[in-house]
């Protein structure tokens, strides 16, 4: 009897761990899984960290609701590292090993591009929440940052008509999305009666540092007697030098404004912003603006974070916005399936938090305002300008001559690239 209860006993703690395996497994499978896909490291920590934590905090929040459909939303937190060939492999990871539903991330459109053929062979669904290039429309992708005609071609107006510039220095990262954004700011320029004098392109690589020379360029490139501007798309860490030659090189908004497309409240923490008075970004939202919906969203960050000092941006309102939409498409759906769920989205709205509503379009792109502000010593913004009511973003360029016949439709056409000379989709299509 004894060496029975004893053999009992030993086949019971063998099996223990596989059963406790099996009880983690089905737990798993109870659980919706939001994969997570921002650099933690590297040269753009500096911006994208802060999304990784905007992500976990709208979790938590839906998590306190009670989940998505009756499971628990669970994180699954990857570390890219500004390598953006490693931001495919992790993208695999989280859809092929980890069975992530869907994928909140990336910053560069490099990184967007290197991930971009993985969602699609793998059925994925990315939220992406930064300003871009335009020239895309995916239809496992969803562009809740601005499209140019959502930044970079207000901004040039407004420096045009509100400031009176002349001459055009257009400063960004070595990368597709300065070199795309330039091109189509090149060519609008050139359609507004702008000499090709008076344009200056100039790229430096990602984590540039030693700015010296190439700001003594804009300074004599300013000279001429022309009123002259800085649009800049540097990225990451690059910029918290750049601002500091500006600085000592007495280059004020006054003499050579700069409107920056991605610099924001947490890109300014990190500066001594009394030079960058004056100067402006571009940008869908502002911390400062004064709103209900966004004293809330504020509010609730600092407390998720447990810090005062913490700032809120545009890409955060992005992923915000992105989230709360996905939410809402699971819930309507009723399933996380991803092709159910691409369907479900477009024509869905959410508020944003300026007062305004955030729709899908049939493109996969979302209505913005769009917003220039002036740096203020404490890292803040005041508005200075402000279209009247939301802008559809554009996913394809007017003016670009390959891209002005191009349409992108994924609910009528089902196309991302359609070409309504030839009628014919020339890419990804269902």
């Amino acid at each position: 009897m004894e060496r029975r209860n004893f053999i009992r006993s030993a086949i019971t703690m063998a099996a223990a761990p596989l059963l406790l395996g099996l009880s983690l497994s089905a737990q798993a499978a109870d659980t919706i899984k939001v994969g997570v896909l921002h650099s933690l490291s590297g040269t753009m920590a500096i911006s994208e960290t802060t999304l990784k934590d905007t992500v976990l905090m709208m979790i938590d929040e839906q998590n306190k609701k009670g989940g998505i459909l009756g499971k628990k939303l669970e994180p699954v937190v990857v570390d890219p590292a500004s390598n953006w060939p490693l931001f495919a492999e992790k993208a695999r990871e989280l859809l092929a090993k980890d069975h992530v539903d869907v994928i909140f991330g990336c910053w560069t459109s490099v990184s967007r591009k290197s991930v971009l053929p993985v969602v699609e062979e793998l059925n994925g669904l990315l939220f992406y929440p930064v300003q871009y290039e335009g020239e895309e429309s995916s239809r496992n992708v969803f562009y809740t940052g601005a499209a140019p005609n959502q930044q970079a071609i207000p901004a040039v107006d407004y420096l045009m008509k509100d400031v009176g510039v002349k001459r055009w220095v257009l400063e960004g990262t070595d990368y597709v999305y300065p070199r795309t954004t330039n091109k189509i700011l090149e060519a609008y320029l050139k359609a507004k009666g702008v000499a090709a004098s008076d344009i200056m392109i100039n790229y430096t690589p990602f984590g540039f540092s030693d700015w010296q020379s190439e700001v003594s360029k804009i300074k004599t490139f300013g000279s001429a007697g022309k009123k002259t501007a800085v649009v800049s798309t540097i990225n990451g860490d690059a910029n918290v030098p750049f601002y500091k030659e500006l600085g000592n090189q007495k280059i004020s908004a006054e003499d050579i404004p700069v409107v920056a497309f991605s610099v924001g409240e947490e890109e300014l923490a990190g500066l001594d912003t009394k030079p960058l008075v004056g100067h402006l970004a571009a940008w869908n939202y502002f911390e400062s603006i004064d709103t209900p919906a966004n004293k809330a969203a504020i509010a609730q960050w600092h407390k998720f974070i447990k810090n005062d000092k913490r700032t809120f941006n545009d890409p955060m309102e992005a992923t915000v916005i992105g989230f709360k939409l996905w939410v809402k498409a699971v819930e309507k759906a009723g399933t996380t399936d991803t092709t159910k769920v691409i369907d479900t989205l477009p024509g869905l709205e959410t508020p944003n938090l300026t007062g305004g509503v955030a729709k899908v379009l049939p493109n996969h792109h979302i209505t913005k305002p769009v917003y220039i502000g002036e740096v203020r010593d404490d890292g803040q913004f005041d508005v200075v300008w402000k279209t009247k009511s939301e802008v559809p973003g554009d996913a394809w360029s007017d003016f670009l001559p390959g891209s002005k016949d191009i349409e992108a439709d994924w609910v009528t056409l089902k196309c991302g690239n359609y070409n309504k000379t030839t009628k014919k989709c020339s890419g990804q299509n269902f």
